[in-house]
């Protein structure tokens, strides 16, 4: 099995279990504005991605703007309800704390928000300041940026390291960017998310004996 000099881990969804969370809040705000959703409907379709893509989806359905304190509402609403229900993926602290090669975070997200989430789980101090962001580089996933700004800021290429992702849009951004991917598919709404990725997973303490830790 080849062995990777770093991993690179997105964070919503694989690192903090947000994205049921967040998307719910989305949901339920996009449903006050007329979008008629549901849960199921946004994890495949805005799960992984830029926020301000999935606001442009939904004015698309509603066929109007959203007021432009939709996001503020947003950040708002979903950090209250992360600061009592966020918790770390079940198993994720045990390969964090296995791990002997460098590792890092990068996520579509801001660097507020990862660092909150982060600080919320309880694996802050897994990463201190190797955390990387969209809004750093201005650049979203499913472009590989994000990933390339992240192995060149840990010192490393691409073929050097291993991606973990939940997302299809996340997994797009790493295969094109030159990436091996690990596919965390237990919340996964993609049907084509697994031919996207290198291996697939459903447990995060799997990746110990993948990773033969």
């Amino acid at each position: 099995m080849k062995e990777y000099k770093c991993v690179i881990f997105d964070c919503d969804g694989v690192l903090v279990d947000s994205e049921l969370l967040g998307n719910q809040v989305f949901v339920d705000m996009a449903n006050e504005h007329g979008a008629g959703i549901d849960i199921s409907y946004a994890m495949q379709h805005f799960k992984g991605g830029f926020l301000n893509d999935s606001i442009r989806q939904v004015e698309a359905i509603i066929q109007k703007q959203l007021p432009l304190g939709f996001e503020k509402e947003y950040r708002q609403r979903s950090y209250q309800l992360f600061s009592t229900h966020l918790k770390p993926v079940d198993g994720v602290e045990q390969v964090l704390s296995k791990l002997t090669v460098p590792f890092c975070v990068a996520s579509s997200g801001p660097q507020e928000k990862i660092k909150r989430n982060l600080a919320t789980a309880g694996l802050s101090s897994f990463f201190i300041d190797n955390i990387f962001s969209c809004y750093d580089i201005g650049k979203w996933k499913p472009d590989p940026a994000i990933y390339l700004y992240a192995s060149e800021s840990m010192g490393y290429t691409p073929n050097e390291c291993l991606v973990i992702e939940d997302s299809l849009k996340g997994a797009k951004a790493a295969t094109s960017g030159g990436f091996d991917v690990y596919g965390y598919t237990h919340l996964n709404e993609d049907p084509d998310f697994e031919n996207e990725v290198t291996k697939t997973f459903e447990q995060m303490n799997e990746l110990i004996s993948l990773l033969k830790l």
